[in-house]
């Protein structure tokens, strides 16, 4: 089989992995490079990035794989994205930037959300119904938070009017580092569906103008749609030079974060199910029709694979809750703890933080303490932005160690409602895929298979799959991976996970305690976080 080389950047919500891959047999990764760049935040729950800082870590990232691979800037062969989606990016007809992006977890346009959703005589969850109807029928699914880009894009139209009047284009963030390649606008198909705008319908496949003219948004503004291995444009001289490479090089639309991951994990069967644990995390099931659970915050999403979407249920924070753990309840034992397992080097085995709590974790058995992990709201299976995290059944034995145990569990049992609320829909899945920088605790991974009771499937490499299911892009757009459904055998499987019989009753029994803290609560949070 013919070698290519490629690379992928997978472009986070704190930094950007750039990462070498070798395609032959399997999708092997050469070398990968971490570039961290800045949040910014304001006051009234604005959340933006700065483009040139994305752009500044592509170059840097391509460099020092380059070197320290030693491998020949002229022999790469393709070049993909994977990032975060629901990004809201205007530019001029130059290509210029007019405002800083304001990514996916900026909140601001409430005024804009309630304004198009939240406002007639008869609604559904909270929604106009009738638009919401209109919605599901042509997009197949529909807005539901004012984090959604069609607000953000509305927010600038209201609230920065010298901003908008010189808008050329409205970009996600892959499109617009896709522009910075090659010059030429394009969207792929997740960013698109998740404007709301394009119609998702078998055979239509387009820019739907009366959703455009129901919300006011100019169909000038919104790019070429294009599929995930098609070919953008080659890498221009100019950015070739910056970047370190040699061109021309065919640039692949690649696609967002929930649409490469699930390609990276494996999951390319239909109903093959993966869960995700980043910052934040997901269920996603591969399906061949679109479906929707507005109940359940459950839609179907365009991703790479043709004819196919993902059915996704989204949890605003999973890994996150881990972090919170190491800085507020860990950070202060750490040195203690390794003083009395008498480890003398602090920068060997116990170097990080996160082994730290995954060996203390190991040692003990499952907690009766309950962690809910709403720590930023909540989307699937119950969409909440008031929500927050809490500890329940407290007592004077109660040490860290249960503490820290049971945010995992926690994050477990979001996954498995999450997995009931899909499952409403698709059939039962004995196994599962775990990837994300979750993935690569075994204790973790334990804890889900446990409290799901299912077997859970952990590939090589779990924390790139996003970068991973790039590469395989490039891979099927250059012809050396036949087809999505022959992409699976070019992700091995590392660790597999089997459910403990002896926990299943436990579990059980807490999972209904879990899901009761949610529905008991609701209003409580409501009052506390309105």
């Amino acid at each position: 089989m013919e070698v290519k080389y490629v690379i992928a950047h997978d472009v986070g919500t704190t930094g950007m992995k750039s990462c070498l891959y070798e395609i032959k047999g399997s999708v092997k990764l050469l070398d990968c490079v971490m570039t961290e760049y800045t949040l910014y935040t304001t006051p009234d729950g604005g959340a933006e990035q700065d483009e040139k800082d994305w752009w500044n870590a592509i170059c840097i990232g391509t460099k020092k794989i380059i070197k320290h691979s030693g491998h020949s800037p002229s022999n790469i062969h393709g070049i993909s994205f994977t990032t975060q989606l629901q990004g809201s990016i205007m530019v001029d007809k130059n290509g210029k930037v007019l405002r800083r992006p304001m990514i996916w977890l900026d909140g601001r346009a409430v005024k804009e959300f309630e304004k198009v959703l939240a406002h007639g005589l008869i609604r559904i969850e909270g929604y106009h119904w009738f638009k919401i109807i209109i919605w599901l029928i042509i997009t197949g699914g529909g807005p539901g938070t004012a984090k959604d880009p069609l607000f953000k894009y509305l927010w600038v139209k209201n609230n920065e009017p010298e901003v908008f009047e010189q808008t050329y284009k409205w970009l996600d963030v892959k499109d617009y580092l896709i522009f910075k390649c090659t010059g030429n606008y394009c969207m792929t198909g997740d960013s698109a569906q998740l404007t709301w705008l394009y119609d998702t319908r078998p055979r239509k496949l387009r820019w739907h103008k009366g959703l455009c003219k129901m919300v006011k948004v100019n169909m000038e503004h919104l790019p070429k749609v294009v599929n995930a291995t098609d070919i953008v444009g080659n890498l221009t001289k100019q950015a070739a030079l910056e970047m370190g490479l040699e061109g021309p090089i065919p640039i692949y639309a690649g696609g967002g974060d929930a649409s490469n991951i699930p390609i990276g994990s494996g999951a390319t069967d239909l109903y093959d199910t993966h869960l995700y644990a980043g910052t934040s995390g997901w269920v996603v099931s591969n399906v061949d029709k679109r479906m929707a659970d507005l109940g359940h915050f459950c839609v179907s999403l365009l991703g790479g694979i043709p004819n196919h979407y993902n059915y996704i249920a989204e949890m605003e924070t999973t890994g996150i809750c881990l972090q919170w753990v190491r800085d507020h309840l860990a950070l202060d034992e750490i040195g203690v703890y390794l003083d009395k397992q008498n480890i003398v080097d602090k920068n060997d085995e116990f170097n990080s933080l996160f082994d730290y709590m995954n060996a203390i974790v190991s040692e003990i058995e499952p907690t009766n303490i309950i962690f809910t992990p709403w720590l930023h709201g909540n989307r699937a299976p119950a969409q909440d932005p008031y929500v927050r995290g809490m500890f329940f059944n407290l007592g004077l034995n109660t040490g860290k160690r249960e503490m820290i145990r049971s945010v995992l569990e926690g994050v477990a049992f979001n996954f498995r409602w999450c997995l009931e609320a899909e499952e409403l829909k698709i059939p039962y899945q004995k196994t599962l895929r775990y990837v994300g920088g979750g993935a690569k605790s075994d204790v973790w991974s334990q804890i889900i298979a446990d409290v799901t009771g299912r077997i859970v499937e952990v590939p090589e490499d779990p924390q790139n799959a996003g970068a991973t299911g790039a590469a395989i892009i490039c891979g099927i757009g250059l012809g050396v991976i036949e087809s999505f459904k022959a992409a699976k055998k070019f992700i091995p499987i590392e660790k597999v996970f089997k459910p403990q019989e002896k926990y299943k009753a436990h579990y059980d029994k807490n999972f209904k305690v879990f899901k009761k803290l949610y529905s008991n609560n609701k209003k409580l949070y409501k009052t506390m976080n309105t």
